[in-house]
């Protein structure tokens, strides 16, 4: 792979990453209830979604979704059904204010992992888009899988970026939202995003 082709889906990826979604909104939301350490679980659950979406992708699953409407829309009402139940579940979240003693129940690591790797899968478009991104920047006369590895490792590389800055805001926000009525605005905020997310992708086709 050239080193200016590479630069070039860099900056494609930079820009589309850093784009606010589903999953920069997890990780804001799980730094400002649950903390920037333990936020980290929630990243690798992502991060496990993401590589698993693009390992799926470059095995031919893009070309098969694309291919098979139905199952792309099976997929697809599951991640609709499960981004809509996160965005109950933030609406309804316990709200306290430092000074009532109260504070959001701390989940275990594993929950949290899952519950990102769970939002990180319910968008069967990141498949699809990593079909569509990665034949564009691959040299056809070039091996593979070297140049699938630079790929995805950049991918990584700079998502993981962007969650670290979502999950640094989130938590330069967490002082300000300390008051119950600020945190519920915000639970409910991010709830009707969520929400939000979850009626994009039901009306989005491959």
């Amino acid at each position: 792979m050239a080193l200016n082709t590479w630069w070039l889906y860099v900056t494609v990826v930079f820009l589309v990453s850093g784009t606010p979604g589903p999953n920069m909104l997890h990780v804001m939301v799980q730094s400002i209830q649950h903390g920037t350490a333990r936020a980290l679980a929630s990243m690798a659950g992502l991060m496990s979604a993401v590589l698993l979406c693009l390992l799926a992708s470059a095995a031919g699953l893009g070309a098969l979704l694309k291919a098979s409407p139905l199952l792309y829309d099976i997929i697809r009402y599951v991640g609709v059904a499960y981004l809509v139940w996160l965005g109950v579940k933030a609406w309804r979240a316990p709200v306290g204010s430092a000074d009532e003693g109260e504070a959001t129940p701390q989940r275990s690591l594993r929950a949290l992992y899952l519950t990102g790797l769970g939002t990180g899968l319910s968008n069967p478009k990141l498949i699809i888009f990593a079909a569509a991104l990665f034949p564009q920047f691959l040299d056809l006369h070039r091996p593979f899988a070297p140049q699938l590895g630079i790929l995805v490792a950049s991918f990584v590389v700079i998502e993981s970026g962007w969650y670290c800055v979502y999950a640094l805001g989130g938590r330069s926000l967490a002082a300000w939202l300390a008051p119950a009525n600020r945190r519920r605005l915000f639970n409910r905020g991010s709830g009707l995003i969520f929400i939000g997310f979850g009626a994009a992708l039901l009306g989005s086709r491959v």
